[in-house]
């Protein structure tokens, strides 16, 4: 996978809402190292399961939906569930203004989060990312959080779909230039113009320091790409190919800073506007687990009655506005949204109302930890597994994979990694340590 992994930072929601907090590490679960648990099972088994499963796990590279790619709007949408729950405690405390002035602290505290976990000041500039997974989460919640404290629900409504259908017309009737930012297509524009050494540069690029074109300063690859972009006089609109949409070409004209994706980035600028509408959608989630006047059958229909109607709505969308994950769109907004909402009914089923909650202890001392355990797997270099391989891999795996089964030393490093993972937000939890913004 080739893009950075999204980052659980939803604010505290309260505890009577225990499935909250479960389908948040439900969600965490797959991050530090489920995925490659299903990745080892395969590599024993290539089976149709298995495989299926593999492939769920991957990113799409560009148009299309898996379940990987629901794992960031996911964290999105329960931050906006965690909004009507802790902001509307602050209200009935402290005032709106009271609320406000919280949203605005944890905003601009999360931001700066989001730069220092992306390496922050350790290199020069220009290789600081400013828009990264957790700094979209910021943006997303401070400007839903100011919106839920100013609007009634019904304007809310109206403000998500303006959000979308605003973000529609901007990307489809804005003229761009007609030109692909991508390095393969670079890459042939240069040896048009005869520059064979500036074609391999471009082919060669990628996200590391020393071939990133954004990150390196005064890189002949960026010059050249700007000629060729400002050399582009035609222009087009309704184009969503990947480096060739109105998001990624104001990403490159007006994002300063590294960008993941060499000339653009996924968590972008102009893509972080449905980003807001995607915590709105869990905000709607949030009234409806959190009113009174609502029974738990009717709660539970609008959930997952609503879940079901926006996915089949994004899908229509989707026939003109692809569901794409990089750029945000529309369309994928409702379809993540409509999943979210699913998985919140049926976790809210099991969990609060058939109060079967053994099975989901384990996910509740990592959802009360979430930020905590996502930065100490940063800190391990990305995965549990780079651990658990100094314990049980080397020998160890060499053994199993001889005597056990092909692929079965890679599975064990996997079940000890998550174990470690466990152990860690069920020590901190016993302790009542909790790291929240």
């Amino acid at each position: 996978m080739n893009e950075e992994k999204p980052i659980p930072t939803a604010p505290p929601a309260s505890t009577r809402l225990m499935s909250l907090n479960a389908l948040r590490d439900f969600d965490m679960f797959w991050i530090i190292g489920a995925d490659s648990l299903v990745y080892a099972l395969n590599r024993m088994s290539q089976t149709g399961p298995t495989k299926l499963l593999a492939d769920q796990l991957e990113h799409v590279e560009w148009q299309g939906f898996r379940f990987y790619d629901l794992i960031f709007p996911l964290f999105v949408f329960m931050v906006g569930v965690s909004i009507v729950f802790s902001l509307s405690k602050i209200i009935d405390e402290s005032g709106r203004v009271g609320a406000i002035g919280r949203v605005v602290r944890r905003g601009l505290l999360l931001f700066a989060i989001g730069i220092f976990y992306s390496g922050g000041f350790t290199n020069s500039w220009p290789d600081m990312r400013l828009m990264g997974v957790l700094n979209r989460i910021a943006l997303a919640y401070t400007f839903a959080g100011l919106l839920f404290c100013c609007f009634r629900p019904r304007t809310l409504l109206g403000i998500c779909g303006g959000l979308l259908m605003g973000y529609w017309a901007m990307m489809t009737f804005i003229p761009i230039r007609d030109i692909q930012l991508e390095k393969s297509n670079l890459a042939t524009l240069a040896e048009q113009a005869g520059d064979l050494k500036l074609a391999e540069q471009f082919r060669a690029a990628g996200p590391t320091f020393t071939n990133n074109p954004s990150a390196v300063k005064n890189s002949p690859v960026w010059a050249a790409t700007e000629k060729f972009y400002l050399a582009t006089t035609n222009r087009v609109t309704g184009k969503f190919s990947m480096g060739y949409n109105l998001a990624n070409h104001f990403d490159f004209e007006h994002l300063p800073g590294k960008r993941w994706d060499l000339f653009w980035d996924p968590e972008g600028i102009l893509s972080t506007i449905p980003a807001v509408a995607t915590c709105l959608m869990g905000v709607f989630a949030g009234f409806i687990l959190r009113s009174p006047e609502f029974s738990n059958d009717r709660k539970l229909l609008w959930l997952l009655g609503g879940g079901v109607a926006c996915i089949v709505l994004g899908r229509m969308w989707g026939l003109q506005f692809p569901v794409i994950k990089k750029i945000w769109t529309s369309s994928y907004v409702l379809v993540a949204g409509g999943y979210s909402a699913i998985l919140m009914g049926v976790f809210y089923l099991i969990v609060d109302i058939w109060k079967c909650q053994w099975w989901c202890q384990p996910f509740v001392w990592m959802g009360m930890n979430s930020i905590t355990i996502y930065l100490v797997k940063n800190f391990l270099g990305g995965s549990f597994s780079r651990l658990s391989a100094r314990l049980v891999g080397g020998d160890i795996k060499e053994y199993l994979d001889m005597h056990v089964t092909k692929g079965f030393g890679d599975l064990m490093i996997s079940v000890v990694g998550l174990l470690l993972a466990f152990w860690l937000v069920r020590f901190l939890y016993k302790r009542k340590l909790f790291l929240r913004l």
